[in-house]
């Protein structure tokens, strides 16, 4: 099948080419989609995007006039698809619903160790070799409270790996996973009573219109202060100058995050050159108690090989002309 893959990046089009094997004639564009840029789908049956597209309504609709008929996302949210306009086109739409947890929930791991044990100010200081150790102290992390904010595949992974270190397990998802009760000892709590009681807050959960700002002032309020915050999920589901009010007064002692709520125009590109007018961006930027990377965690071998895999599997099933078990649009379908 004849393919645009946009937002392609060199890190993953190895990984992509491997997995296609020549089965499917792909073209690699560096532009995300937006309304100006779909035009260059005219001539391809299919087209391939990441988290940071475009493909709301206005987009589809001319995809649907270039004679677009399928689009698989590299990732596993779908919030950037409107899903409603492409089913009432038919034009049926794909993701990956499941690369490697562990890359998330480890990357995650990784940006709270790094800031409860400050290890970028520690490694700083020794590029100058000072070894001064005052103001680097961290807390251990035994008997901690740590409240996970959904519990599915990634969820599930960080809450084994926290379980490692010997911290106390509070959880909150719509659906229980008995599993992690059982194994555990995961104890599910209302969303105010997790923050009320946890020392640290790990998210895992889609952004939806239920998700959306769900970390706001008012559950921040509740918070133990010096509650360390890590975002993994979707940056909208912290309203973020809520959680820089936190941060200054001092209820929220460490932020890390992996993505942010305004990253659509400015991650995944070099803008070292360019003068930020994103404030939020520049205010968390600034505060040494806040660990920001670029929408990384999915950056492992096992990640990319599973997205790259489940994106040409898409695009087989389509060929074969048969349903792909990834579809998102049936679903609508079958609703309606």
């Amino acid at each position: 099948m004849k393919t645009l893959v946009y937002s392609a990046k060199d890190f993953e089009i190895s990984f992509i080419k491997k997995a296609n094997s020549k089965k499917h004639k792909l073209t690699f564009l560096e532009d995300s989609l937006t309304s100006e840029s779909a035009i260059k789908a005219i001539g391809y049956k299919a087209i391939s995007i990441f988290s940071k597209d475009d493909a709301s309504p206005i987009v589809i609709e001319k995809l649907k006039d270039f004679g677009v008929e399928f689009i698989t996302l590299r990732s596993v949210g779908h919030d950037n698809v409107n899903l409603n306009t492409a089913n009432t086109l038919e034009i049926k739409v794909a993701n990956v619903p499941a690369f490697s947890p562990y890359s998330i929930a480890e990357h995650a791991v990784s940006l709270l160790l790094t800031l409860n044990r400050k290890l970028i100010e520690a490694n700083k200081r020794v590029k100058s070799f000072n070894f001064d150790l005052n103001n680097l102290i961290g807390f251990d992390l035994n008997d901690k409270k740590v409240g996970i904010i959904g519990t599915g595949k990634i969820g599930s992974v960080m809450t084994k790996i926290m379980h490692g270190f010997g911290c106390e397990l509070l959880g909150y998802d719509i659906l229980e996973n008995k599993e992690l009760t059982k194994k555990y000892g995961m104890q599910y709590q209302s969303i105010e009573d997790l923050c009320e009681n946890s020392d640290i807050i790990s998210l895992h959960v889609p952004l939806n219109s239920e998700t959306h700002h769900l970390i706001d002032k008012n559950l921040i309020k509740l918070m133990k202060p010096g509650v360390v915050i890590i975002n993994t999920a979707r940056g909208a589901i912290l309203n973020t100058e809520d959680i820089i009010n936190g941060l200054r007064s001092g209820i929220i002692s460490a932020l890390g995050i992996d993505v942010y709520e305004n990253e659509k125009e400015i991650f995944f590109s070099n803008h070292s050159l360019d003068i930020i007018t994103d404030e939020m961006l520049i205010k968390l930027n600034a505060m040494p108690n806040v660990l920001i990377t670029g929408h990384q965690a999915f950056l492992t071998d096992e990640a990319l090989t599973n997205i790259a895999e489940t994106t040409i599997y898409n695009l087989d099933c389509w060929t074969e002309g048969i349903e792909t078990k990834n579809e998102l649009t049936k679903i609508i379908s079958k609703k309606k």
